[in-house]
This record gives structure tokens, sequence and C-alpha cells, in this order.
């Protein structure tokens, strides 16, 4: 495979170069979401506290430009640029997670930065605790879906005797073993931190039924939470008083989707740092119109049909799949992040190894 041929200069930048951004640009958010939370209790709800949240906003678009690896840059620019500035725009107004007046600062920081919700002493709705109960997943679960993700990094070793589409779809099942692993590593961290249960982030998505259950109860639960009171309610409350209430979702589905898109995009540009071609956006909005036709359809049918769950779960997670690989993965690859992401595993397995080897030996360990 290209790209490794001098592994120890790739080595040598991950763990001194890169590390050390990380380290300071997490210090940064640190320090500024202190600032967000002590002006939270100075300046009152509305444009005024917009105001002085705007410059952390700004950074926090600008610092995930100072790392350039797939893991520790991604993971970053989703928490920062997308989680904590959505979440920080609520608060201008005393909405969302972080206007809890009881927060402390830890929780407000944990909470602001990571993708994590504390739950409430009585969910909103059955529907919300049944998805809550059903989300609960037991160390197996995630310990099988471990050694699935590291199975998939050794298949990776055969890249050339497999055919593309395959490899597509086995990038499909890598996002996401690699998000819910690392989504619940954050949120088992955030647990420990802060002693609170914590909702889940993911909900078996490949048991999925439907578009609707697919985005809206199934994957990255954390986002459908942002975007629902920052995108989707603004919009239906608008469209309401245009389409009436039995039409007025539609088109505030279809700005979720437009939104989640550009957001898409910025985090893709962080990724390669190449411009947008904008076949991420396509994806969303080709999902954002299937699913308004979806609602449509359940809404003239009147749950007079329906799919054996099977067949449904087939067409869903197929449709998803064969989308993702025309219009989503293509651009994963343009910026080389499967060539660059096994890189980073290499590196680290090589830093590991050094540091054991050196521990056992007795020998000072020097990574040069």
């Amino acid at each position: 495979m290209e790209g490794y041929t001098d592994m120890k200069k790739v080595m040598s930048y991950w763990m001194e170069g890169e590390i050390n951004n990380f380290i300071k640009v997490w210090l940064s958010v640190y320090v500024s979401l202190s600032y967000c939370y002590l002006s939270g209790k100075i300046v009152p709800k509305g444009t005024r506290r917009l105001i002085s949240f705007l410059p952390v906003v700004g950074l926090f678009l600008l610092l995930p430009l100072k790392l350039h690896s797939m893991h520790l840059g991604g993971l970053t620019a989703f928490f920062i640029a997308w989680l904590a500035n959505f979440k920080l725009l609520m608060f201008a107004f005393n909405n969302g997670p972080l206007s809890e007046p009881s927060l402390s600062l830890p929780r407000f920081l944990a909470i602001a930065c990571l993708p994590i919700k504390l739950q409430n002493s009585q969910s909103e709705n059955k529907n919300q605790i049944s998805q809550t109960e059903k989300g609960h997943k037991s160390l197996l679960n995630y310990a099988i879906k471990g050694l699935l993700l590291a199975l998939l990094i050794k298949i990776y070793d055969y890249t050339d005797y497999i055919h593309p589409t395959i490899m597509l779809g086995l990038y499909c099942f890598h996002v996401y073993f690699c998000l819910e692993i690392t989504l619940a590593i954050a949120a088992a961290m955030a647990r420990a931190m802060l002693g609170a249960e914590l909702e889940p982030q993911f909900n078996e998505p490949y048991l999925s039924t439907s578009l609707q259950d697919f985005w809206g109860r199934r994957w990255n639960l954390m986002v459908s939470r942002i975007l629902r009171p920052t995108v989707y309610v603004p919009v239906l409350s608008w469209s309401t008083n245009i389409l009436g209430r039995k039409w007025a979702p539609l088109p505030a589905i279809m700005s979720t989707f437009v939104v989640s898109g550009l957001i898409h995009e910025l985090i893709f540009y962080y990724l390669g740092r190449v411009n947008p071609t904008w076949e991420i956006t396509w994806f969303f909005l080709l999902h954002g119109a299937c699913l308004m036709a979806e609602i449509a359809v359940k809404k003239s049918v009147k749950g007079r049909l329906h799919l054996p769950r099977i067949i449904a779960t087939i067409f869903t997670v197929g449709f998803a799949m064969i989308t993702g690989f025309w219009l989503f993965f293509p651009q994963l690859l343009r910026c080389k992040a499967d060539e660059r992401a096994f890189a980073e595993y290499v590196a680290v397995g090589a830093f590991v190894k050094d540091i054991f080897r050196a521990l056992t030996s007795r020998v000072p360990f020097s990574y040069t």
C-alpha cells in the first residue's frame, strides 16, 4: 500500500507534533468553555450572551485546523466545531443541556464538548425511556465490536486482493464500529468523572426498519438531539403556519438534513484539507428527500400497509449502504482516509510496543 514507505517519519509526527498540538487545542477548549460558563452566570440570555459567545464559536471553527490526523483531528472537529458550537448557541438563549442552572463547571465542560447528555430523572415521554433502555449495551457487546474492528484493520493488509466494492462495505462497518467504540469510551470517562448515567449514542443502526427509524432513533443520537432544537423545531414552527400541522414536518426534516450535510462538508474539510465537491451534501439531501417521501406515504396509508420487519431492515440498511458507496465514502477515499487511518494504527501500535519493550527491559524509553 502506498503511503507507508517512511513509517518512522509518520510515527514521529504522530507521537510528537500531533499529540502536542492535541493537548494545546484541548487546553484552549477548556479555557474557552470556562469563560462561557462564567459568562452565562453574568450575561443575561439573548443577543448579549450570544455576542459574548461568538469569539469562542469562531475559535472552535479554527482550532481543528491545528490537527491533521484522522482520529484526533476528526474527533476534535466533531466535538467542538459541531457539538460544542451548537450547544453554545442554544445556551446563549438559555436552551439545551448547558442551560441547567445547577451544572457545576466540570459537568459543564464535559457536556459542552463531549457527545453526552445527562439523563433526566423523568424522561420526556415513554418513547425516550424505551430508547434509553435499548441503548445500554453490555461490555461483551463492545468487546465483540472491538474485536471486529481489529479484524477489519488486519484485513486491510490484503486490500490488493479484495474487490473495491467489498472494501467500501468494510469501510461502512469500520466507521460504525470506530464511532460507537470511541463515543462509548468518551461516555464511560464522563460517567466515571461525573458519577451520572448518560444517554446512549447509538442503538444498533443495522436493525433499522425505516429511514425514520435509522436517523431518528438509532444513528448518532447525540446529533439528532442537537439538530432537533436548533433546526427542526424552529422550521417546524414556521412551516406550521404555512402548511398546517400535517405537512409542516416535511420542510423541517429537509432543513435538518441540509444543515447536517453542510456540517459534514466542514468536517470532511478538516479531515482532508481539500475543497468540497458537495457529494456529502447531496447524500444528505437524498436521504432527506427519501425520508420526506417515506413519511408522506405513511400518512397516506395510515398504518394499513406494513413490510415484514426483515424485509424493511434489508431495504433500509441496503439503501443507506448503497448511497454511502455512491456519495459518502468516495469522499473519504479522496483524502486518503483509509491510508492515513491505517498509518495511525501502525504508529500507535509501534509506540505501545516500544514502551512495553522499554519497561520490560528496564531501559530508559526514548522515541527517536
